[in-house]
This record gives structure tokens, sequence and C-alpha cells, in this order.
């Protein structure tokens, strides 16, 4: 009897799978292949093979392969070069033009720590947010769950350019936020992790099945929340049958506390703040960052207070691959927000005693605070000190030559752990808009 390996990594039992089934192959020859729960699992449950909600959580068989999967029913799935992922917009928005809402003095609801995406959809009722975003009173939660999305057929866009027609038989679609109010009907997806993107099938699957039992128009909602910040996107289709016809129509950010940050705020932090350290490898024992997204770091700080993560468990809910989960770590590490200790026999990463205080901060105490921690390291401060002079941001390249300048890591890895000091410059440079 063939025994399963229950304990192949998703990436090595898609290596599995495509080798014995010759998939690449398939597609190739046929445009793609269709595949068995059950076949599957033979590797590794199907649950933990066939569901990325991001494109960086990938196994990287199928990302280099540029292959994708899609469920067609509740026990089988199609395979092929879809484009399947929507980007999400960069919160390049100045903060002073965010809407500032207050939130009822509700004593169960902490602004400061709303840790799941249930909570977080609360809050957006609570405080009108959802109304005000859809310009529309009264949105009542009507629906949500699992669900079987009935039949229909769609097609969907490829690497090669080629509509791919994609017949469904009752998959099964999740719906975070379903609301109802006199004009439309709301269905949401609800994000309280940063990502790069998200699976349209999130949206799409669940529009499908509920154009086929209502007679309102259906508005589509993707929500972001993360650092006190609320983002909102509407989404349509404009082509029913077409997944690819996806489009984003309207946007707009929402903080829940002060969000205003000056000049004048930034230019204290860098008065008081301590140069600690160069960076240089040579005496330095925290690797140079290698994490481009100082929302993630902070998302993944919400996540782990009072929370400790092992680096598996960081990946899974971030999304990463467990290489990407040690680069986050280290980020953190970098900073002084996060460490690792043994608990139980395995090694968990926890929020140090500074990584609590700046969880616990209102917005803008938090944002200063991380700031400060990044001018303790020296290309920082000198690279701030030239975009005030200049107003703009430093290019790649001169990035690169500082790196070299300071020895913060090997020649091989400069290119691209620029892009990540480049990330946290933008991230400063977006505080005030300087």
């Amino acid at each position: 009897m063939f025994q399963r390996k229950t304990n192949l990594s998703a990436n090595d039992a898609w290596k599995a799978l495509i080798d014995k089934y010759n998939i690449l192959e398939e597609i190739q020859n046929n445009g793609c292949y269709h595949i068995k729960a059950s076949q599957i699992k033979q590797f590794k449950e199907p649950r933990l093979m066939a569901k990325w909600d991001s494109s960086d959580s990938l196994p990287p068989i199928l990302r280099d392969n540029k292959i994708n999967i899609l469920s067609d029913s509740r026990s089988s799935y199609v395979i092929s070069d879809f484009l399947l992922y929507q980007a999400i917009p960069e919160l390049d928005e100045h903060v002073t033009q965010m809407d500032h809402v207050e939130l009822p003095d509700y004593e169960s609801i902490d602004v400061k720590n709303i840790s799941s995406e249930a909570n977080a959809i609360n809050v957006l009722l609570l405080t009108g947010i959802l109304d005000d975003f859809l310009n529309t009173n009264g949105n009542v939660a009507t629906f949500n769950g699992r669900m079987g999305t009935g039949k229909f057929d769609f097609v969907v866009n490829t690497v090669r350019n080629i509509k791919q027609k994609i017949c469904v038989n009752n998959a099964q679609c999740e719906i975070d936020g379903g609301f109802e109010n006199d004009n439309s009907i709301v269905i949401m997806e609800a994000k309280n992790v940063i990502h790069e993107d998200f699976h349209v099938r999130q949206l799409y699957y669940p529009y499908r099945l509920w154009k086929t039992k209502v007679h309102k128009p259906i508005r589509l909602i993707f929500s972001l929340y993360s650092n006190m910040i609320y983002r909102l996107f509407e989404y349509r289709f404009n082509v029913l049958e077409d997944y690819s016809s996806i489009e984003l129509i309207h946007m707009k950010n929402y903080s829940l506390q002060d969000t205003t940050i000056t000049l004048d705020d930034l230019l204290r932090v860098r008065a008081t703040a301590t140069i600690k350290t160069d960076d240089n490898m040579d005496k330095s024992n925290v690797p140079f960052i290698q994490a481009n997204s100082m929302e993630r770091i902070i998302s993944l700080l919400e996540h782990m207070y009072e929370n400790p993560m092992t680096s598996q468990q960081i990946a899974t809910l971030m999304d990463f691959e467990s290489r990407q989960s040690d680069y986050y770590y280290n980020a953190g590490k970098y900073l002084g927000l996060f460490e690792k200790i043994t608990e139980d026999k395995q090694k968990v990463v926890i929020l140090t005693a500074m990584g609590n205080k700046v969880f616990k901060l209102n917005y803008k105490e938090r944002q200063l605070k991380l700031v400060e921690l990044i001018f303790e390291h020296q290309i920082f401060d000198d690279f701030f000190d030239i975009m005030i002079e200049t107003g703009d941001m430093p290019s790649k390249k001169d990035i690169e030559n500082e790196m070299r300048a300071l020895h913060v890591c090997a020649e091989g890895q400069i290119v691209r752990r620029a892009s990540s000091v480049y990330g946290w410059l933008k991230w400063i440079f977006n505080l005030t808009k300087l």
C-alpha cells in the first residue's frame, strides 16, 4: 500500500506531483491539467497544497514555472499558467489626508489590538467606515462563512495570453463579510496581514454565487486592516464570465487615531537619536536587513503580541516561504523588536520588551519610535539627512555604494538588500511626504 509522505514540504510535494503526472508537459500540450484531491493527497493534504491567498506564498516550483491552481469542485482542481492575483496598491497617501474616525467607547474593543478579521469587520460597521466608503447608510451584516458556489463557467487569462475556460461544479468558497443595504448587496474579503496582492478567486467565486441569488447590484470590497489604518478597495468585474476583467474602481484609507506626523516630528527624532552601529558585518551579530516592507514588519509585530510563534507559524500567517520568515524575523531583531527563545523544547519568536512597548503606543508614537530605532543605524541617518536636504529619495545605486563603504554585507547580497534600505527610507518619506 502507498504510504503518504506527510512530512514533505508543499514545494517538495508539488515537485513530486509534477513529475509523477507530467503536469508541465500536459499544460504545454493541452493548456491545463485537471487533478483530483485524491491524487494530491498521496503526497500532502490538499488544503495545504491548493490555497495560496497571495502570490508570495506560492511554492517556488509553482512560481518558477509560472503555474497556478484553481478549484473547480470540492474534490478537484485545474492547473495552468493562470494569472490569478491582483496587486494591492501601495499605501502612499499622505497620512493627513486620511479620514480619521472615532470608535464608540466599547469596553470589549481595543483599537490597539484588533487581532482578527472578524473583529476588523465589526469595527468597520461600528465606526461607520463601511457606510462612508459605500456612500450608503444602513449596511447590515446578513451572511458569511463557507458555502458551495453552485455551477458556473468562466474564462481566465494566462501567461500565454490565451483565455482558458474553467467549469466550476459546486466548489467551496468562504465569505468574510456579507452585507445588505437599500441599494446593494456587499461582499467583503477582509485581511489583517499585509500582502502585495490577493487571490481574485476570493471575490470572484462569491460574486458568481450571489449573482444567482439576489436581484440587487453586488458591490465587491477588499478590506485591509493593519497598524490602526483601514484600507478599503472596491472592485468590479466588467464581464461577468471573465475572471480577468477585474477592475479597481474606488479606494479610500481611514485611520482610527490621529496620523498627523510632521517634518518637525521627524527632525526631532533625528536630533535625539543615537547611532549605535554602522552594521559592519565583521562586527555585527545581526544580519543586515533583507525585508523590504516596514508595513509587514509592523503587521507581524501586531500578531506576535502575547502570541509566541515558530518560524513556520510566521510563514503560515504571513503567507511567507520559510526563508522569508527568517528575513522578517531578522529585520525585527535588527530593530530590537523580536527575539527567539526556547519554549516547550522548540524555538519560538516573541516580542522583546521594546517590541511590547512599541505595540502599546498609539499610531503617531509608534511610527516615531520605529523611526528612532531605524536611526540607530548609520546608513539610515546618512540618507535621511540627504533626503531632508534634497527632498528626494536616494537612488538604488547610491544606496549600494554606501552599503559597500560601510561593509554591511557580502557583495553578492548588496543589490537585493539595497532594495530593503530603499523600502524603509520610502516608508519614512511617506510618513510626511517630505
